[in-house]
Order: structure tokens, then C-alpha cells, then sequence
């Protein structure tokens, strides 16, 4: 500080040379504070007297710096004068950008992937549930056919209750999928089914009964409630930040089904503002993510309304187009259908996901929609690979409508249990075309 008269408190030399005068002393400042403890101009003084004004002026001088000390010492932040780094998120993609890393991808084909022996993404991931055995398994019947990506669900409250457990768990399936040849598309939150999220042990599933015991991320009281949103904050940065350039991993879809009210089954326990909690929510998700500088693209898919004209669309819809660096988008209609909404979603210039589609009593088939994506290189992620404790199998009406045995044509999944397929004529379908289109 240049106004310090005497660093470290050293007294002036000429005051040991007898009787010599000092003009003056200008500034005395007390260690750590900004300003002057005591301002002196004096003339004319004599050794004598300045030592006799020099023992107090010390002496205060101490007390002020060990109160400055005590202060720090109880409260680290009361003199902090430092401003704490901020992070700045990187930008969206460009086009350009978007592209290059498409073109470095294989025809992207895969499934939303959940192992038989899970109900939700708790069970999947929770250390008393987490099964690498089957994982493996049924990765395999996947590699088998030619898929190489599967899209997983991860779950805010994991990170909250073992989170260092819960990385383990997520490098052990990171490794077991690179074994396969499969990267992997991972989910931060979701909106759809029950608003009442816990860890511990998951419920059984309801017989009969279609995703009877899937939970969204984040729970309904996390929602309402934004003095806890920082936890979700430290989740999304310390989950993509940790995985950031992680090779195994695809990319970032970082809330699923944003503005999904969950129709019949927990409308009575949903809340009517839910998709205007979640739209701001949302807007921070995105900024979050990207202050964590993940080398992978981030993304959020549009699954329903009219994407015809921009202007028009739903303000949740837009910001997700807005906001990802590949479009994603889901699809359960008709094949003509799929095509309109490609065409539609061209126009934003960037690589496409078509992240959920296969509800083969709909009309959205294997059979009907590959060969689509394939003409537009649009990557595809059916719903469901293996019969499980998700049920699946079961349509969507299955809470509203009585089913007492195993429907006739399957709704989801590709395999049984013991990995037989399905259908046998899809998975060779699946194998044909994306060998044809992977052969390099």
C-alpha cells in the first residue's frame, strides 16, 4: 500500500541517531486496513518526544491488527476483498459445430435402456438394486443386433444420496456399455409419472400395468420449492462437470418431457403450474450444464404440438429447440407422420435425435420407421429393450383400462427375458440396416 509510512512496524532509523529532528511523520497505518490509523504532521521534534509518542502509537497499532485478526479468524468472509471467479457457460453450439461432431458418429440406433430387473432409474442405480450382471446381459443382446447407443435415465436424488457411490455405479455401466460398443445418451431429469419420488427400496410394479412404478426427477416438492434448486444446481454441474470428456459418453439430454402433465395416471396429485415451474427451471438447466464445459452436446427433446412455424410454438418448446445443440425429438405416430415432423424440423439446420418412438400398436414400428431415419440420418432410440419390471409390454391405457394377461401385440421392448426376440423379422431389420449403413 503506498501510503504505508512503516512496513511491518519498523521504527525509522534517524530515530537512534540522538538528537537529530524529523520533519514529519506523514502516515501510520494499521496492518490489513485501508485507510490511515492516525495522520500526524509534525515539525521540529526531538528524539526524545517521539519515542515517548511512538510506544502508544505502536501499541495501538497492534491491538487494531489483532482485532482485524480475530474478526478474519471468526468470520473468514468479514474482509474478503477478492470477487469469486465465475464461471461463464459456453455457448450453443454453432451449426457448424453441431455437424462436425455429427459426421464423427455412426448411424446412431439404439433403445431407452432400463434393465429387466429395475422399475425405475432408482433401482437401476441405487448400490442394494445395482445389477452389472444383467446390464451386461442384455447390452449384449443389444450389440448383437447392431444398436450402439442406449438413452439412460440418471435421477437428482441419487446425487444427493451417495453421490460418490452413485459415480462409481455409473463409470461400472459406463465400462460395461463400452465393452458393447455402446455410447450413451444420459437423461438429468424427467417430468413424467409419479410426482413422489424416494430412495430406498422401490415399490413393485403393478400388475399388468404400463411404467406403474417410474418417478420424475425432480420430485414435486423439489419443484415448488426453489431454496432447494441449488442442490439441483451442484447435481447437474458436478454429474456433467465429473463426465465431461468422457469418450464413453454421447451426449446430454438434460430434462426429458419438460411441459408432460402425466395425463391419467397421477393427474389427481399433479399440480395444475407444473409446466410453468419447470420452464424457468429449464432455462438455469441449460446454463448449468454448460458451465461445466461438457465436450459432449446437450439437448432437450420436443415430443408433441404443432413445430410448423417457430413463433407459434409453446415458449417451452422453443426454448428447448433454442437451447440444444442437436435437435431431439420424440415420435409414437404414424410413419408419415415422423417424415412431416423431420421436414419441420429442419429448418433449424442441425443434427437430429428422435429420442423415444416404437408403440407398435400406434403404427410406430420398426418396419416403418428405420428406413425413414435412415434416409434423413436421423438418429433413432426405440422405447425399451428387454421385458422387465417396467412393463412396458403394456400400453399406456393399461391405467385406465383392465389387462388380466399379456397383451397380443406388445406396446414396447424389443427381447424377452431370456433374450428370444419379439419379433424376430425386427431385430433383422435392425442388424441389416444399420450394418449397411455402419460398414466403413
Amino acid at each position: 500500500m503506498k501510503d504505508r509510512y512503516l512496513p511491518g512496524l519498523r521504527e525509522p532509523d534517524n530515530l537512534h541517531k540522538g538528537k537529530k529532528q524529523i520533519k514529519s511523520i506523514s502516515r501510520i497505518t494499521a496492518p490489513g486496513k485501508a485507510g490511515p490509523l492516525h495522520t500526524i504532521n509534525m515539525r521540529m521534534i526531538s528524539h526524545n518526544s517521539v519515542s515517548r509518542l511512538w510506544i502508544p502509537i505502536l501499541a495501538l497499532t497492534v491491538l487494531a491488527g489483532c482485532k482485524n485478526k480475530e474478526k478474519e479468524t471468526r468470520n473468514p468472509e468479514v474482509i474478503r476483498t477478492e470477487k469469486p471467479v465465475e464461471k461463464k457457460a459456453r455457448a450453443v453450439w454453432t451449426k457448424d459445430r453441431a455437424h462436425q461432431w455429427y459426421e464423427e458418429q455412426p448411424w446412431l440406433v439404439g433403445a431407452n435402456f432400463n434393465p429387466s430387473t429395475s422399475i425405475n432409474q432408482l433401482e437401476m442405480w441405487q448400490e442394494d438394486s445395482f445389477d452389472p450382471e444383467t446390464i451386461d446381459r442384455e447390452l449384449g443382446w443389444a450389440e448383437a443386433i447392431g444398436m450402439n447407443t442406449m438413452r439412460v435415465y440418471l435421477h437428482d436424488l441419487l446425487h444427493k444420496q451417495d453421490k460418490e457411490g452413485f459415480y462409481d455405479r455409473v463409470d461400472q455401466y459406463l465400462d460395461i456399455a463400452d465393452k458393447h460398443h455402446i455410447r450413451t445418451l444420459f437423461v438429468l431429469f424427467d417430468s413424467c409419472w409419479d410426482p413422489f419420488p424416494e430412495t430406498g427400496k422401490q415399490r413393485d410394479p403393478k400388475p399388468h400395468v404400463h411404467n406403474s412404478g417410474w418417478v420424475q426427477s425432480p420430485g414435486q416438492k423439489v419443484l415448488q420449492d426453489s431454496t432447494r434448486y441449488s442442490r439441483l444446481e451442484r447435481y447437474v454441474k458436478e454429474t456433467v462437470g465429473r463426465f465431461k470428456d468422457d469418450k464413453r459418453i454421447l451426449g446430454w439430454d438434460v430434462w426429458n418431457e419438460p411441459d408432460n402433465m402425466t395425463g391419467p395416471s397421477y393427474e389427481k396429485v399433479e399440480i395444475s403450474n407444473k409446466v410453468d415451474l419447470v420452464l424457468p427451471l429449464l432455462k438455469k438447466v441449460f446454463i448449468w450444464a454448460r458451465e461445466a464445459n461438457p465436450s459432449q452436446p446437450l439437448t432437450s427433446g420436443v415430443w408433441t404440438g404443432d413445430w410448423s412455424v417457430h413463433e407459434e410454438m409453446h415458449p417451452m418448446h422453443i426454448l428447448q429447440l433454442e437451447q440444444s445443440d442437436v435437435i431431439s425429438f420424440h415420435n409414437y405416430d404414424h410413419p408419415e407422420d415422423l417424415e412431416k415432423k423431420i421436414k419441420q424440423l429442419q429448418r433449424y439446420g442441425r443434427p437430429m435425435l428422435c429420442t423415444e418412438y416404437m408403440a407398435r400398436p400406434n403404427g410406430s414400428t420398426f418396419e416403418g420407421f428405420l428406413p425413414i431415419a435412415r434416409k434423413y440420418n436421423v438418429g433413432m432410440y426405440n422405447w425399451g429393450l428387454v421385458d422387465g419390471k417396467t412393463q412396458t409390454k403394456y400400453p399406456w391405457d393399461s391405467w385406465t383400462k383392465t389387462y388380466t394377461s399379456e397383451p397380443k401385440v406388445w406396446f414396447h421392448e424389443v427381447f424377452h427375458t431370456d433374450g428370444k426376440p419379439y419379433k424376430k423379422s425386427e431385430t433383422e431389420l435392425i442388424s441389416k440396416l444399420t450394418t449397411e449403413a455402419n460398414a466403413r
